[in-house]
């Protein structure tokens, strides 16, 4: 008896992906492992759920792959140090998820010798590059089957198909679509398909249940978030849903992205994220204290790269080793207490306790009074940095009247 082939399905428990789990072993034969990439944004139910889901729909294995730890030691981690928001807005949510569930199923499907890899996106949208690019270069030679896109299948068609096969679930369109995880949770559909508009409070999943306002204390060492009000956390990502909890009370974090999609064209996507834009918020904020100006200078310039590369799907580029180097290094003194206040749908920044302090030192304060040169010493500075200007405008005085 011909020996069965093995397709990983990279498996979320959606439509799609359980359409392409029933189609692959009814109709084309396939010994099908359902793959559950888990970056954060599965509850333990929703697990339970798509495994027992995974066999209904005839999978011979189903496996949750959890790899929320590496997704935080090798991304999120990176994107603190660097305050990565892709146009100045969105913190990079799901485009940085994406990559490493490729990553766990590409190891997946190498680990079971995999004949194919299987996954449910469109023809429209940037996850099809960022899938089948990791797919190309960590299992190459390994087929790579997109039937949504591939067959241009209407979610009727999926529906119809999985019903007439006994498998009952309620796949209804709803009118946004969300996509939840550690680093914050996408709203797409309704209104975002119109430019004018805005969303309503209802579109989002998290609603404000505080009013007034509290003080938020986040404490960094060496850049890597610490305590949260006082209370330490060994394990980062708990810190990560601490401040979460906090800030998703009082609506934090919601905004509109629109930026450059990897196939060209322009996408529009809501999104809520308190719990990045706290810790971003407060990481700059300390490193406006405790880093050099060229320091925070450069940082930027690699920072927004890093971001850019990462979702265009270039994680696996070299360079992208070679700028997390450096944003680590950046962070060495990158250590305190950010105080910041929180009220609905905003927050500030109020003060910073940290030992590296820049702001403290022994040259001057700022608008008060200098210690580290005199009066003369201050005049002969600005002399010779006017120099080249009263160079120029000697020569040139009938540019003088600018």
């Amino acid at each position: 008896m011909e020996e069965k082939k093995k397709v990983v399905v990279a498996f979320s428990g959606g439509l799609d992906t359980s359409f392409t789990v029933m189609y692959l072993a009814k109709e084309k034969g396939y010994e099908v492992y359902a793959a559950c990439a888990n970056t954060g944004g599965f509850s333990d139910e929703q697990l339970k759920q798509n495994e027992a889901n995974a066999y209904k729909l005839g999978a011979k294995a189903y496996v949750t792959l959890d790899v929320t730890r590496e997704y935080y030691e090798k991304s999120l981690k990176y994107m603190v140090y660097g305050n990565v928001l892709r146009n100045g807005t969105y913190p990079i949510s799901v485009s940085s998820e994406r990559i490493f569930q490729a990553l766990a199923i590409a190891r997946y499907a190498n680990e079971i010798g995999a004949h194919a890899i299987a996954h449910g996106s469109t023809g429209a949208g940037n996850d099809q590059v960022r899938f089948d690019m990791t797919f190309l270069v960590l299992a190459p030679g390994v087929e790579i089957i997109t039937l949504t896109r591939d067959m241009a299948l209407s979610r009727e068609y999926e529906i119809n198909y999985l019903k007439e096969h006994g498998f009952e679930a309620d796949f209804t369109k709803l009118k946004y679509s969300y996509n939840v995880g550690l680093w914050g949770t996408s709203i797409c559909g309704g209104e975002i398909l119109d430019s004018r508009q805005g969303l309503p409070e209802s579109a989002y999943l998290k609603q404000v249940t505080r009013q007034g306002s509290e003080e938020l204390r986040l404490e960094f060492k060496k850049g890597e978030l610490h305590a949260v009000n006082g209370e330490v956390f060994t394990d980062p990502i708990a810190a990560i849903q601490k401040v979460e909890e906090i800030g998703a009370a009082y609506g934090i974090g919601r905004d509109m992205h629109v930026g450059d999609t990897i196939i060209g064209i322009k996408g529009r996507v809501g999104f809520e994220a308190a719990a990045p834009m706290l810790i971003i918020g407060a990481h700059r904020f300390l490193e406006k204290y405790t880093l050099s100006k060229w320091q925070q200078y450069w940082k930027d310039q690699v920072a927004n790269w890093y971001g850019m590369f990462l979702h265009e799907s270039q994680y696996l580029e070299p360079v992208m080793r070679d700028i997390e180097a450096m944003l680590a290094e950046s962070q060495r003194n990158v250590n305190g207490t950010v105080i910041l206040e929180l009220r609905p749908l905003s927050f500030s920044t109020v003060g910073v306790d940290s030992p590296d302090d820049l702001v403290k030192n022994k040259f001057g304060e700022y608008g008060e009074m200098q210690k580290g040169w005199t009066a003369e010493d201050a005049k002969g500075f600005i002399k010779v940095l006017s120099t080249p200007l009263r160079a120029y405008y000697s020569v040139h005085k009938d540019e003088e009247d600018v």
